[in-house]
This record gives C-alpha cells, structure tokens and sequence, in this order.
C-alpha cells in the first residue's frame, strides 16, 4: 500500500509499526479470541492493558508517586471547563495568551471565574511567546494556565514561567512525548491523545494529588476526585483508545529508546525544515526563531492563490493535509512523533522543486 505523508495537526499519523501491531492483534487480542474493542472494560485482560499503560507514561515521563494519570474523555476542550471547576477557590485565574486554545480556555474559564490575562503575544498575530516573570503574577489568583505549544501558530515555550508559588495548569496536546519534561515543575498537564499518544478519544491528565479536592457540588463525570478513586474507571474508559496509546508507549520505550531519543529525531526533523524555510526565497516562516515548535512549523509564500496552488500540488504529489488552519492561512506542517525523517526530507524536496518553478 503507498501511504501519503501525512502532516495533519491532529488527529495526525502514528508509527505505522504501531498501526502493524494492531492491526495483526484486530481479531484476537493475546489469545483472548476477541479484539480489544470488544471486551469488559472490567475484565482482568484489560485491567492488565491499561495499568501497563499508565506504567509506561509514568516511566517515560518519569511522573513522580504523588501526581495521579487520569485516563479521560471530552478531549482537551472539556479541560477548558473541569479545570476551573475543580481548581478554582476565589475564581480567579492569570492566563498567558498565546493563540487560539488558550483563547478558548479563557471564554470557559470566564463563564466560572475572573481572567486576568497578564501577558499576550495576539497584537502580533501571536507571533511569539510572552517572558513571564514572577512579580508579574496575581496574588490571589488560583492557578496560572498555559498552551505549551501552539498548533495554530508554530510557537512553543522555550522556558518554564515562574508562578511565584501558584499551581501551573499546562496544556500539552501537541507537544507531550515529544521531548523529556520536569513533571514537576507542572501541578496539572493534560493533553488529547490524537496528535502524540494515539488515536482520538483519550484525554490524559497529571494531576499533582494534594489538588484534588472533594467537590460535592460537581456532576460526578466532571471531578476529578471521583475518577481518580475509581483509577478512571468511574465509567467505561476510551478503551481502544487507551489500548493504542499503550502500543505508542511501548514503541516510544523499547523501540525509539525513550523520550531523549525521540526528542532528537524530533529536532532533526524540525531543523531540516526550518534550515530550507530560512533560505528560501518564496517561503517564509513568521516566527520568532527561539520560539519556534518542532511540533508545528508554519510556512506562507505572501501570495494567497500560490498558497492554495502549493497545498494541491502537494496532496497530489503525497503530501496532505498542509493547509494552515482557517484563521491564519497559509500552510502548516505538523511533524509529531509519528512522522519519520523521510517524510520531511520528501516534503523539502517538493517545495524545492515547487519554488524553482514559481518563484519569480
């Protein structure tokens, strides 16, 4: 089968070893006679799959005994809300903006609380990642809130704010196994599985347990409480789901050889496609260099008909799903974990040969 490269922002390609696995355990999981999307959530085959999974992202991550992985649904969007909800005590929070998801996060966070938005790069087109300092921070905010990596825009912090004491909420979704982190200097990450960790459908949280707290008042699907002392099980997980992410794990620990490995491939690739973007004379990069992510790298030509001609040229020669998300234009290539090397040295070869022809 010729499969395309495939640069979607999510949910995006997974390493096809790990898609070869699955496929061959479809039928009958481990002698089980049945595959893993069919069976009890409650039987002892799949206790076993989904405490090794959280076994794995514990190693891998190197999550300390007192932070709790919560296996969860609603996708990261859903974080928005159940953060506030079981976070906030005066209802209030600092957000450093830096796109279009933690511009979401504030719209939910402003339906349960006060958002004071205390550092933004939107008046240039987030463009770049705003330097918190310390003294910056609220003194009687609950918590500071952050997107490690924007999709949208290609940024990425380069450094860990300082909260001045306040919990630090990160979102991860596009960047969480794509390097080491201190989980430590986080007190809640989560993070949609369908850009790193798998397919659609999963949402991990770690969460720093002397911040979860007994919430009465809340439905119960929305405490965190409540599915960490049911080892999320409180109702039927994303079972396959969790199953795929397991296998990622497993590829990520015994095959690519941890989290520092793949970090380095994870920057070959970037530096690859960034080198072509700096000297090219029809693309360019709109980012601050030291900002750049090595998940998400945008590109434009300056010419919105060549852009579009660029992204057809690309799907028929293999490439797809290059077009920049709607409200930024242009094109985007998300490079995760799952995309090899090769498929981004094929990508530069393309637009090399596409600026010789339309560069003018």
């Amino acid at each position: 089968m010729n499969r395309v490269y495939n640069f979607s922002a999510g949910p995006s390609c997974i390493f096809e070893a790990v898609l070869q696995k699955a496929a061959n355990q479809m039928l009958n999981y481990q002698d089980s006679k049945m595959s893993v999307m069919e069976m009890s959530h409650r039987s002892k085959t799949y206790e076993a799959i989904i405490k090794e999974c959280e076994a794995r992202l514990r190693r891998l991550m190197n999550i300390p005994e007192n932070y709790k992985v919560l296996f969860l649904q609603g996708g990261a969007s859903l974080q928005f809300s159940m953060i506030p909800m079981n976070l906030m005590k005066n209802k209030k929070v600092d957000v450093i903006n830096t796109g279009q998801w933690t511009k979401k996060a504030i719209a939910e966070h402003l339906k349960l609380g006060e958002v004071k938005v205390i550092a933004s790069s939107q008046a240039d087109n987030f463009s770049y990642v705003p330097k918190v300092t310390k003294d910056m921070i609220s003194d009687d905010c609950d918590y500071v809130y952050i997107c490690e990596n924007n999709t949208i825009y290609g940024t990425a912090y380069n450094y860990v704010p300082e909260t001045n004491g306040k919990p630090l909420v990160a979102d991860f979704s596009s960047c969480i196994l794509s390097k080491p982190c201190n989980v430590k200097d986080f007190d809640l990450i989560f993070a949609g599985a369908q850009k790193n960790m798998g397919p659609a459908g999963l949402t991990v949280v770690i969460i720093k347990e002397d911040l979860i707290k007994e919430k009465p008042e809340l439905p119960s699907m929305l405490s965190y409480k409540i599915h960490a002392d049911n080892n999320s099980m409180y109702n039927t997980p994303p079972t396959y789901s969790i199953y795929m992410c397991g296998l990622v794990l497993e590829y990520l620990e015994e095959t690519i050889g941890g989290l520092e490995n793949m970090q380095k491939i994870n920057e070959q690739k970037a530096k690859i496609l960034y080198d072509y973007l700096d000297s090219s004379k029809l693309f360019n990069n709109p980012v601050n260099k030291e900002d750049r992510s090595i998940m998400n790298v945008t590109f434009v030509t300056g010419n919105e008909e060549l852009d579009k001609l660029f992204i057809l040229e690309a799907e028929k020669n293999g490439f797809v799903n290059l077009k920049g998300h709607r409200s930024v234009g242009g094109m985007r290539a998300s490079i995760y974990n799952g995309m090899p090397i090769e498929g981004v040295e094929k990508l530069v070869s393309f637009m090399k040969e596409f600026e010789e022809k339309h560069y003018v």
